[in-house]
């Protein structure tokens, strides 16, 4: 496991408890994480994927690799995806290695449905860093099976801000509805499986969009959250006055607009989603 946060530690988690899994290693470039992570059944690997001569050991030790260890803040590209294939590349080839992306790979569709072999249209750096590194997991190597999961929002009750919780009581405002955009969602729960069954059933050089069964425009589903817990509804703005009272990235999210299609992902990773909406997830005692 590269890149052991929320969704890495669930995964790894979830398999030690069921027992008779596999044994998982862990990078991590921070010491003090080493007993928190033997803790959910990981043998920890100190490395930091910024120092490539940190990543040495990694050559030939493991038969199988999930790579969800974001790109650096800045920059086109992503050098720590490629010195972490470098360091692979000297030892024992993994048999399949799979990276989590993002669906910012897309940039603005119009709304329109997405599916994988939609040509790539990066408008932010942070999206364009990730085509980077697809490109890079993609072209490892004919002897691994390497595959990519394109992923958006990460939501979970039991997940730091997986919730709009704290967006709806701050009273945040969201686009009126001739502006507003589609969003698209996973469980957190339901990406680490997908991560686990793209190990063992994705295709070589294949890649997966990772979302739930959703057709949410982001608007209604604040609103909908907002009913779900008892609050007031968000305001409604136009484009203009969100562009006044939002962030940059707050409003690169509500820049582009996507429906994204999970076919690819039930039929070749037989994944089965335990939320295919994210008002189910974000129920009370989910």
């Amino acid at each position: 496991m590269v890149g052991c946060g929320d969704v890495g530690q669930r995964l790894v988690r979830d398999q030690h408890l069921n027992g008779g899994g596999p044994r998982w290693l862990a990078l991590t470039s921070q010491r003090e994480k080493r007993d928190a992570l033997r803790a959910l059944g990981a043998s920890p690997l100190v490395g930091n994927l910024d120092d490539a001569r940190t990543l040495r050991r990694l050559a030939g030790l493991a038969h199988r690799i999930v790579h969800l260890a974001p790109p650096p803040g800045d920059g086109e590209y992503d050098p720590r995806t490629r010195n972490l294939l470098r360091s692979l590349r000297r030892g024992r080839l993994p048999r399949s290695v799979v990276y989590g992306s993002t669906s910012g790979v897309y940039g603005d569709c119009g709304g329109d449905w997405v599916s994988e072999t939609q040509p790539l249209r990066a408008t932010t750096a942070r999206a364009r860093r990730r085509v980077d590194a697809e490109r890079s997991v993609r072209s490892f190597s004919i002897a691994t099976r390497a595959s990519v999961l394109r992923i958006p929002g990460i939501y979970a009750p039991d997940r730091q801000g997986g919730t709009p919780l704290a967006r709806l009581q701050r009273g945040s405002p969201v686009l009126v509805a001739q502006e507003d955009v589609y969003t698209n969602h996973i469980h957190a729960d339901d990406l680490a499986r997908a991560c686990w069954m793209a190990l063992w059933r994705a295709r070589a050089r294949r890649v997966y969009n990772v979302n739930d069964d959703s057709q949410l425009r982001m608007g209604d589903y604040f609103e909908a959250a907002a009913a779900l817990y008892g609050l007031p509804l968000p305001p409604r703005v136009s484009r203009a006055q969100a562009a006044q009272e939002l962030s940059a990235i707050q409003m690169s999210f509500m820049s582009e607009s996507r429906r994204l299609r999970n076919t690819r992902m039930k039929q070749e990773l037989r994944l089965r989603l335990r939320f295919a909406d994210p008002l189910a997830g974000l129920r009370p005692g989910r």
